[in-house]
């Protein structure tokens, strides 16, 4: 075996040559990445063979096309034939025909490209291989070393000249600066913009890196080189082999970017697919959450200004500036094992590297070659049955109260586990429908083979595979499987997915409406605990006794282990199957508050809030639908909620504290704290029917910065400001006074009224004898 070539899969395209389609891989290898072309491939995509001769008719004229019977059947049970093609032209005109006349077509929009891998199962790892048709592939385990390169650029303030540009690598640090001078030891001087340029290229070309990456790299520092590139009539040639970077357009509207063997990796959009959340994913923001460090200039209109003075009167600034940049963004792609996430995920399903999201295609990349190797292709696009309504995640009437201890079980992973037990299945369905004997009954009509499904062998496998990368402390590769794991329901509810079929996503949500239903009867009927919430996966379990900490843990273990076992016993005896249904003990809550809605005796749903305890002892405040985790309340409602809840959970006295709260608001002693931050979903001027108070305040700023010359306000962008008496104003420019009375009524009292009124008092009745004073 050859150790210099086998790799990882950087990079695929495809290209018709006269002797069909080619195919061109980059692998990330052992030493250094390396090119494979496979020529002389075809397209295919499959048609009813009723529909063969209305086809050929259709497609007269055509070259480099045949049609071959299969003794394959789509879901419909209908037998299918391959349509072939030679060239990537012919196979796209005849998608068109066909989609024009109407004819039905399955897996048309898949890429030969893409197909040969995930038919050769090629996720983590390839060797180039001779066969007898000459070079390909094969799959092979393989964990690449990838070699990647921090990118940044610092720009003149309105030409979006490019002034320097950071790379940063674990063995280098480097800063190209054009037409100063700079006695930095890491600053190389570029004579101007163009010579800037052929520099970065050629310094991509000599660190040779697997990955690029950066923050909002493609909208902003590879658009801009590319612009900038073209106006000084250079083409930047970033790509392995010295190929040209190109930017496309997804359907989205999002930019990819097109690195012959390199991919290009932008932070913002991996930390969200890697499901991190934070308040906002600008840089400044993320590095202080995780690295507790940030940019040495801290408001963006305050940004710009101060690069361009920097390049003009401290170079040296600048560039140290412009290099922390791409430290940051190596730091926190170390800190969160970005890369690591990204090679588990394409090693798990298959998804290029930089694709983000891509859940339909990780599904069709997973459960396709199976079903072809079972003697089907997949259904139509998204032409299961859509004419129903099809309930999500059921949410039990809640019991409102202030509570002690209160245990939380949580069934493990309910949806895939319940695709496990109930056999649901996109080929299943099709076999009872074929007349598979004793199918499990679904919703919607839906029924299930017992035998030659493929979906829950799938969610096995990954369970199985989860629950070892968590015994190896894999956390990397753990989250990759869970959000594969979930996402396996999520595409079937979904009409991206092409085999969106109600009858599947309902036979999932309805059963887990009835598997919470029931496990609450249960726990309430024969074990003799009250529920008083559920949650698409949870039950909220009142004890009705007071125990400490450790008993608690013991209780919720003991019942969540109880109800296991019933419901294996339960779906054995009534239906013939192994239920795969886990719960696990969640929380012990010693103080739980359920809110009711809003002017309203009804309990709330999705609300809640309680002192948490762990077995050690130690408690923390959870809260859940409330001000607390709502970014745009401000920082005196979150710090109000924060301490009033505490002070009621531990027994502390809390009136007087409220009434002085309530003092501070309206004597101005809390000004600071009356900050609403709300983020531009638009750019300000494209709010035209409605205008909330945060883009009126924005439009006033961006008057403001127009005309000081500085950038202005736009989609994504934040605007704190406050409410004043003559309504909102940004809080940079503020001149109204305050308007008190909205911050007590709209931010202290909503807070105070979710709680007080179960201590048998109101936020009204607290703070009387202050609104007197004032």
């Amino acid at each position: 075996m050859r150790s210099d070539r086998i790799g990882f899969p950087l990079t695929r395209q495809q290209r018709d040559t006269p002797q069909g389609i080619e195919l061109t891989y980059w692998l990330a290898g052992i030493e250094q990445a390396f090119a494979v072309q496979i020529p002389a491939q075809e397209a295919v995509f499959f048609v009813c063979q009723k529909d063969l001769e209305t086809i050929q008719t259709l497609l007269q004229g055509l070259p480099d096309y045949y049609l071959k019977p299969l003794a394959l059947k789509d879901l419909r049970a209908r037998p299918v034939a391959g349509l072939y093609s030679r060239s990537l032209k012919t196979w796209r005109a005849a998608r068109e025909r066909l989609q024009l006349a109407g004819i039905a077509m399955m897996e048309e929009d898949i890429r030969p490209v893409d197909r040969y891998l995930t038919e050769r199962f090629i996720f983590s790892g390839a060797q180039a291989v001779q066969t007898p048709q000459g070079l390909g592939l094969r799959a092979i385990p393989f964990r690449p070393k990838f070699r990647y390169v921090s990118l940044d650029i610092e720009t003149r303030l309105h030409s979006q000249e490019v002034l320097s540009i950071a790379l940063h690598t674990p063995d280098l640090e480097k800063v190209l600066l054009q037409g100063r001078i700079s006695t930095l030891p890491y600053v190389e001087h570029c004579a101007d913009e163009k010579a800037l340029l052929l520099s970065l290229q050629a310094w991509i070309q000599h660190l040779d890196p697997d990955l690029i990456i950066g923050w909002n790299l493609i909208e902003f520092d590879l658009k801009v080189l590319l612009a900038r590139a073209k106006k000084c009539g250079v083409t930047l040639r970033l790509g392995r082999d010295e190929q040209a970077l190109r930017l496309e357009l997804a359907e989205s509207g999002r930019a990819f970017a097109r690195l012959s063997g390199r991919v290009a990796l932008d932070g913002i959009a991996l930390l969200k697919s890697a499901t991190w959340q934070f308040a906002s994913f600008s840089l400044e923001s993320v590095a202080q959450a995780l690295l507790g460090r940030g940019k040495a200039i801290q408001v963006k209109q305050e940004r710009g200004r101060e690069i361009q003075r920097l390049y003009e009167e401290d170079p040296d600034a600048l560039v140290a500036y412009n290099l922390e940049d791409t430290r940051l963004v190596s730091d926190i792609f170390a800190q969160t094992e970005l890369i690591d996430f990204l090679i588990e995920r394409s090693g798990l399903t298959g998804l290029p590297l930089d694709k983000m999201g891509g859940s339909a295609q990780a599904f069709d990349n997973l459960y396709l070659p199976s079903l072809h190797r079972s003697g089907y292709v997949a259904p139509e696009y998204a032409s299961g049955l859509h004419t129903e309504q099809v309930p999500g995640g059921f949410v039990m009437e809640s019991r409102p109260g202030l509570y002690q201890h209160i245990l939380v079980l949580d069934f493990k992973s309910l949806y895939p586990s319940i695709i496990r037990t109930f056999l649901i299945d996109p080929l299943g369905l099709c076999l009872a429908e074929e007349g598979a004997e004793d199918p499990v009954p679904g919703f919607l009509g839906a029924q299930f083979a017992r035998q030659g499904h493929l979906l829950p062998q799938l969610i096995e496998r990954l369970w199985q595979a989860r629950d070892e990368a968590k015994r190896q402390n894999k956390s990397a590769l753990s989250q990759a499987i869970k959000i594969q794991m979930n996402a396996c329901y999520g595409v079937l509810g979904s009409h991206l997915c092409r085999f969106f079929d109600q009858r599947l996503s309902a036979s999932i949500t309805l059963r887990g409406h009835q598997i919470l239903t029931e496990t609450a009867d249960y726990l309430q009927d024969t074990l003799g605990y009250p529920v008083i919430y559920g949650d698409t996966d949870s039950v909220f379990v009142w004890l009705q006794q007071t125990l400490e900490a450790e008993e608690a843990e013991a209780l919720g273990r003991s019942l969540a282990e109880r109800l296991t076992q019933w419901w294996q016993a339960r779906l054995l005896q009534q239906w013939g199957l192994n239920s795969a249904l886990e719960l696990e003990y969640e929380a012990h809550y010693e103080r739980f508050l359920m809110p009711k809605m809003r002017h309203s005796e009804q309990g709330s749903k999705k609300r809640y809030a309680g002192l948490k305890v762990s077995a050690s002892g130690q408690k923390h405040l959870v809260f859940k639908g409330l001000e607390q985790v709502r970014s745009d309340w401000t920082p005196l409602a979150r710090q109000f909620q924060q301490t009033l809840f505490e002070r009621v959970f531990t027994d502390q006295p809390w009136l007087e504290w409220l009434q002085e709260t309530v003092m501070q608001l309206l004597s101005g002693e809390s000004d600071a704290l009356l900050i609403y931050q709300r983020r531009l979903r638009r750019p300000p001027e494209a709010y035209v029917k409605s205008r909330p108070p945060h883009v009126r305040a924005a439009r006033c700023l961006n008057a403001y910065y127009q005309s000081q010359g500085w950038p202005l306000l736009t989609q994504g962008d934040s605007i704190g400001y406050l409410i004043t008496l003559q309504g909102a104003e940004p809080a940079e420019l503020r001149q109204s006074p305050i308007d008190y009375q909205h911050y007590l009524d709209k931010q202290l009292r909503p807070v105070a009224d979710t709680l007080l009124p179960f201590l048998g008092t109101s936020f009204d009745e607290c703070i009387q004898p202050q609104l007197s004073l004032f």
